[in-house]
């Protein structure tokens, strides 16, 4: 008697009403998780994607002798290392955790966990972001490439507190959007080598067309903030980026809450209300 062929169907990705299943169990988890243990891996979680800011700023400096999109898609392609060891290596990111919306949406997690759960993460992120800033600060990689990298830092800082605020709300919207439906996608896949192949393509588009992830940008504009104290790089610059509007102020109020508001309606509506409509609402007939 033959045996029947072997297929590899374990392998396979999973169905879009099977990832929405699995991202309203993974919510329920999440929201349910020991509080010192979401602060751990939340610290982990900016640090993590601070790391992937650090090697796009790294790639992209000094890049003036090539194609702005070219510079632009290099920088996303790296910059994926932080969300792939957020997903790999385990992490609670916020700009994630906003499809824990689809769970609460289902009456399985309640309000005060949903929003304690995001407060927490956010917090947490920060902390994490803001250490990573300030290790890179002290260890002066800010000074490689005679300066290049400090340069590009200045930059990708001044240039992102001098957002318009609907601006920067809107940016919110389309990057969280495209790091939701990356995770969506991880959801789905069985192995490693599927997660982080899922996660390249949104994440390194967001990157290359400029959206704003706000934890990222707790890494970005802690770093710029902090090189811009150091007044010899700064004064020894050839062609210092202008700095006045970069302030801890213009950080806080005028990226990090536009950018996290953005990224809120980007990932809890436009991907996770919209997938639990689709796949998870009550229907009449069941």
């Amino acid at each position: 008697m033959s045996e029947a062929p072997f297929t590899p169907t374990g392998l396979d990705a999973l169905a879009p009403a099977e990832v929405a299943r699995k991202a309203e169990s993974v919510g329920v988890t999440k929201a349910g998780m020991d509080r010192v243990n979401v602060f751990v891996l939340s610290v982990l979680a900016g640090a993590f994607i601070a790391l992937g800011a650090i090697f796009a700023t790294t790639v992209s400096a000094g890049g003036g002798e090539l194609p702005y999109g070219v510079v632009r898609l290099l920088a996303g392609l790296v910059f994926t290392l932080g969300l792939i060891l957020v997903v790999v290596a385990g992490a609670e990111l916020f700009t994630g955790n906003n499809l824990i919306v689809m769970a609460w949406a289902s009456r399985r997690v309640s309000t005060a966990k949903l929003l304690g759960n995001w407060t927490l993460v956010w917090i947490g992120n920060f902390v994490g972001a803001f250490a990573t800033a300030l290790i890179v600060y002290v260890s002066g990689q800010y000074e490689l490439g005679g300066g290049a990298v400090g340069q590009a830092v200045l930059s990708i800082a001044a240039a992102k507190t001098n957002l318009g605020f609907v601006q920067a709300v809107a940016l919110g919207m389309l990057c969280n959007a495209l790091v939701c439906l990356a995770v969506w996608l991880t959801y789905g896949a069985h192995t490693t080598t599927d997660k982080i192949l899922a996660i390249i393509p949104p994440i390194a588009a967001f990157v290359a067309a400029g959206f704003e992830h706000s934890v990222a940008n707790m890494y970005f504009i802690s770093i710029g903030l902090l090189v811009k104290s150091d007044e010899a790089f700064v004064a020894g610059l050839g062609d210092a980026p202008d700095l006045d509007g970069l302030t801890w102020g213009s950080f806080l109020a005028g990226n990090l809450l536009p950018v996290t508001i953005g990224n809120v309606i980007g990932g809890a509506l436009m991907v996770g209300a919209v997938y639990w409509l689709v796949y998870l609402r009550p229907r009449r007939d069941e």
